[in-house]
């Protein structure tokens, strides 16, 4: 017989199951076994002489049984509480030791260094095994829409010797005998392929930033989204496409992944349309509820989530575009319009953290030679050449994958919202 799946079980049928013992209970004369395989859990009833052959099987035991399913006579909080199985037989494949972390309870009685440590069996626990069901889903539909929206999927370079952040970001690597970065973005690359005749590019990649953050949303190695698309009219393309994509990933999401936001307990929100304010609108703002900011100064963090609570109670909109950032603020490639003192750039902001960064870029050298001077930036050859034989209007966005999902499910932590986690402190597993 061939293996059933806890998701395919019918009433009336014979099944050969495989899995996970959740959970066993002992009655006078009948033993409950909880099977959990990866599409959900059943209740499986022991009765009879194959009592004996469940004695001294534990939690985390993985169990082969074989048997028939029927409807169940107690209704239960799992995912097949409509049927359960009449034990015929039941074969222990592997043991379990004590467990080091509990995989049972919603909230598990590790903090979140030692789950991190066993985090191959923190994801067995239902609540977080949805969250990187949730993850998948994300990543897919996104891919999905890009693609379907004329956007090429490239892989580029994670070594490399140019970078266009700040170099004290960066981390150094030893190249036989010489020395490279990983790489902190891939904005080199997409510039280069746009002007390379995709025109739009995509791409889902690890980023490295060599930044000491010890915070809730800060990592120094994460998951990268980025786009770059050519012949546009000025950065408000991109956020047009930023906008559809969020519409589309989220509407999927909520619709595909019902039962894994009901185990998180999440309720998200499709945006309708979201709003474009210009930074100096917003710091009157601010100004007025007492957080004072100077005309080049960025947001920070406390400015972020007093935008994102204005903005939810004016707008009824969870996420914000917040565009025109101060040059002073900005990288030397992002276009600047007549007033030179600000940047044709936006941030989207998700209920009060910001989660992409995007811009128009600056297509002609001349310009842009001057802007990397301004900012005490040498520009490289290899860089400079691609802007040199028909350089295209072009614009982008890079997003954090990573906390774009930590928004979306409220996750307290990035490191939630990953599998493994890479920061200051933590290089394993």
């Amino acid at each position: 017989m061939e293996r059933t799946l806890v998701r395919d079980i019918k009433v009336g049928k014979p099944v050969l199951l495989k899995g996970w013992v959740h959970e066993i209970r002992s009655l006078s004369k009948l033993k409950f076994l909880l099977l959990r395989d990866y599409t959900g859990i059943v209740q499986c009833v022991v009765s009879g002489d194959l009592m004996n052959e469940t004695d001294g099987i534990g939690d985390e035991y993985v169990v082969e049984i074989e048997g028939r399913a029927k409807k169940a006579s107690i209704k239960s909080d799992i995912e097949r509480k409509d049927l359960e199985i009449e034990v015929e037989s039941i074969k222990i494949i592997s043991k379990s030791e004590s467990l080091p972390i509990q995989v049972k309870e919603k909230a598990s009685d590790a903090n979140l260094p030692t789950r991190l440590d066993y985090r191959f069996l923190d994801t067995r626990k239902r609540e977080i095994n949805a969250i990187f069901k949730v993850r998948s889903s994300f990543y897919r539909h996104m891919s999905d829409f890009f693609e379907g929206n004329g956007f090429t999927i490239i892989n580029t370079p994670k070594l490399t010797t140019i970078g266009l952040e700040s170099g004290a970001e960066s981390f150094e690597v030893k190249y036989f005998d010489k020395k490279v970065y990983l790489a902190q973005s891939p904005q080199f690359y997409k510039q280069m392929f746009v002007m390379g005749g995709f025109e739009r590019v995509f791409e889902i990649g690890a980023v490295y930033r060599a930044e000491k953050s010890h915070t809730t949303r800060h990592l120094t190695e994460f998951m990268g989204a980025d786009i770059e698309m050519g012949f546009i009219k000025d950065e408000n393309d991109v956020m047009d496409v930023l906008e559809e994509m969020m519409k589309y990933v989220i509407q999927n999401i909520k619709k595909e992944r019902e039962s894994e936001l009901k185990k998180l307990g999440v309720d998200i929100k499709i945006p309708k349309k979201i709003p474009r304010i210009p930074m100096s609108e917003l710091k009157k703002v601010l100004a007025d509820k007492g957080k004072k900011l100077k005309e080049d100064d960025d947001l920070d963090s406390e400015a972020e989530k007093m935008i994102g609570e204005y903005v939810l109670k004016k707008y009824g909109e969870e996420f914000v575009f917040v565009t025109e950032y101060p040059a002073s603020v900005r990288p030397f490639y992002h276009m600047r319009p007549d007033n030179k003192k600000l940047t044709r750039s936006f941030d989207l902001l998700w209920r009060g953290v910001e989660v992409t960064t995007g811009a128009q870029r600056e297509h002609r050298l001349d310009i842009l030679e001057k802007q990397a001077k301004e900012k005490g930036v040498k520009i490289d050859p290899i860089y400079a050449a691609i802007f040199k034989y028909g350089a295209i209007p072009h614009g982008g966005a890079g997003m954090g994958l990573d906390r774009l999902i930590q928004r979306l499910l409220n996750l307290e932590n990035i490191r939630e919202a990953l599998l493994l986690t890479r920061d200051p402190e933590r290089v394993k597993p």
